[in-house]
């Protein structure tokens, strides 16, 4: 059904998906569905990258306009416009983009029908390419030798990132620990690859041991209010158990329940994990619900998979054709109005 005649659809980067709101809060941006589009952002978000550490790394030459120095300087506004590149007809067609990237997801297998789990290894493609993007770009700023490797030394952050706020450019500055560097160094030479320094980025897709044990650590420090080592019942309920069953789809609608109606499966699934049987979750006993704590790029992914066959699988078999991928295009590349022109006719130049 089209929107009211007088709007102009015009397209932008991410799609209006959100992912469902965590007990701990963690925000997470929906992924790129075509690569076209994930390249176009990445590229902008570099330019940016670059323009905010030169700025703190070199706040002499930024405000000095015949600084030498600043003429070599990337033309930050080159990427600004990615929008108006989508919503250009002659350089980018919806329709033709799905035609063109419909087959190479639907390869498991080749039957016409693009299934949850095929939309979700798609989704976790994209996802991961972009991961690795903005780890090799970390990797490079730290990297001083240029040897291939980042040691602690050289991950000691920079004095524009300790005066920071703690969420600028992406850091985390808890994460500046040697037991965390050490961990992520699978290893152990005490120096971290790209592969490592990828789980150091983001433990949550490791599958390095050492940094799993070091997330239940973590898990333990973080909910151990009573500083005894270990966690008991109460605090295992009042924070760890809500982010478990959050994760759960079974259970993920009984948030608005009270904690009465919740206390019976939260002593069940703490006693699974008590193995000892001590009334007490150590961190090892952690270890088979930290990717419930830690949701991996794949959570997210068959997240956004899921939603996006909700939204447009019209015959409701829980796979979609191509068909109706071309019939619900928005659900790809998301679709915004232009106030601007109220008595503009609607354009719907990119079916």
């Amino acid at each position: 059904m089209k929107p009211p005649n007088h709007r102009h659809r015009r397209l932008k980067l991410r799609s209006n998906f959100t992912f469902s709101p965590r007990a701990h809060n963690i925000h997470h941006e929906p992924i790129p569905f075509d690569p076209i589009v994930a390249d176009i952002e990445l590229r902008r978000e570099d330019r940016q990258w670059e323009k905010q550490y030169f700025e703190h790394a070199h706040p002499e030459v930024v405000h000095v306009d015949s600084a030498p120095a600043a003429e070599s300087q990337p033309e930050w506004e080159d990427f600004m416009d990615a929008e108006d590149y989508l919503n250009d007809e002659d350089r980018f067609n919806v329709t033709n983009r799905l035609v063109l990237l419909f087959p190479k997801i639907d390869g498991d297998p080749t039957d016409g029908f693009v299934t949850e789990h095929e939309l979700t290894e798609w989704t976790l493609q994209q996802a991961d390419r972009e991961v690795m993007h903005r780890t090799q770009r970390e990797m490079d700023t730290h990297d001083k030798n240029k040897d291939g490797f980042v040691s602690f030394a050289e991950y000691d952050p920079p004095s524009w990132v300790q005066n920071a706020d703690n969420t600028s450019f992406g850091y985390d500055m808890g994460w500046w620990k040697e037991e965390h560097f050490n961990a992520s160094d699978a290893d152990g030479d005490g120096l971290l690859n790209l592969t490592e320094f990828n789980d150091f980025m983001h433990p949550a897709d490791t599958k390095n041991p050492k940094l799993l044990h070091w997330l239940c650590k973590e898990e333990v420090r973080e909910r151990d209010t009573d500083k005894d080592g270990k966690v008991n019942f109460k605090e295992f309920f009042h924070g760890l158990f809500d982010m478990v069953r959050s994760y759960n789809e079974e259970v993920h609608n009984s948030s608005h329940e009270h904690d009465d109606s919740m206390e019976a499966p939260a002593r069940k699934l703490f006693a699974e994990l008590d193995k000892d049987g001590d009334g007490y979750l150590s961190d090892v006993e952690l270890l088979p619900v930290i990717g419930k704590l830690h949701p991996s790029e794949r959570y997210y992914a068959k997240q956004q998979a899921d939603y996006i066959i909700s939204q447009a699988d019209g015959d409701k078999d829980g796979r979609l054709t191509l068909t109706e991928m071309i019939d619900n295009p928005y659900v790809f590349y998301s679709a915004i109005f232009n106030e601007d022109n109220e008595d503009e006719e609607y354009h719907d130049e990119f079916r």
